[in-house]
């Protein structure tokens, strides 16, 4: 899709009930990115927003707010599109994707944006809102190529670091990433030395633990794709000092005995991971050794 393709889009659309009860956070300027396809479903605005508070370090899921912790991060989804997730896998990623993005914007006004495997790095979809922008995407892309997740995740991460980097004196001002990839294959590059490049660069930093968390979620059931990706779960954390970044799920479809990806399913696999890390923070301002085990 390129910056110069104008549609119609019905401007009524129905969100998520949750998104519909939750308070809107302020809206926050993400880190500067590589340069992108605009989303090309949103009205311009050309005021930029307002820079970036910091959280407080601690987020927690209440009952009658659980994903409250969405508004601390910057959520990018990393869509697997080689030509295997045809069909079933990406109806699935594309009905959960168009649930989890009203539930997004609810708690972040910047929204989610969107990347694929095989799009060129020119080609992403930012601050992406509303379920029919999702659903529109996804008919426009056609699943096709290979798995080039160590390649993608360099292009998502490098501009970031480089925002780290230019405010490392004050890294609060820098707002956390939250990278949600969804594949069904192994990996046709290394994406284990890409993540264990960057985490270094955090450590550098002195980045706090949350800074940067990617999860995978593999949808399908090839056995080398699982094996790959625990791979990256258990193996990572031990060569880079414990900094622990990764989290992978398995996700069987329906015809596996199992519930299809989902929205929910996502968003507490996400919220698990969050807490995860933030409460090794909490046991290392206690005084006591931090575990890095899971």
């Amino acid at each position: 899709m390129s910056k110069s393709s104008k549609r119609s889009i019905p401007t009524s659309v129905t969100q998520s009930p949750i998104a519909a009860t939750s308070t809107p956070a302020p809206a926050t300027r993400r880190p500067a990115q590589p340069a992108t396809v605009a989303n090309p479903f949103a009205s311009s605005n050309s005021e930029p927003p307002p820079s970036y508070s910091p959280p407080a370090t601690t987020v927690a899921a209440s009952t009658d707010n659980p994903y409250a912790f969405l508004s601390t991060f910057d959520t990018v989804f990393l869509i697997d599109d080689s030509g295997s997730m045809a069909g079933r896998s990406w109806r699935e990623t594309s009905l959960a994707i168009a649930s989890i993005a009203p539930i997004c914007t609810a708690h972040d006004k910047d929204g989610i944006d969107i990347y694929f495997l095989n799009a060129p790095d020119s080609q992403s979809y930012q601050n992406i809102t509303r379920p029919n922008e999702v659903q529109r995407i996804f008919d426009t892309v056609k699943p096709g190529g290979g798995t080039p997740i160590g390649t993608k995740l360099n292009a998502i991460l490098k501009p970031y670091l480089r925002e780290c980097e230019a405010k490392k004196s004050n890294m609060d001002a820098v707002k956390p990433l939250n990278i949600i990839v969804i594949t069904d294959g192994v990996p046709t590059d290394d994406p284990e030395s890409v993540i264990i490049s960057y985490v270094k660069k955090l450590d550098k930093l002195d980045a706090p633990p949350w800074q940067v968390g990617i999860q995978f979620f593999q949808v399908g059931e090839e056995s080398g794709a699982a094996e790959a990706l625990q791979e990256l779960d258990d193996g990572i954390a031990p060569l880079c000092g414990g900094r622990d970044i990764v989290d992978t799920v398995p996700w069987k479809s329906q015809d596996g005995g199992s519930t299809g990806l989902n929205a929910d399913g996502i968003l507490k696999v996400v919220l698990g991971a969050v807490n995860r890390r933030l409460d090794r923070k909490r046991v290392s301002l206690d005084g006591r050794p931090a575990q890095q085990g899971r």
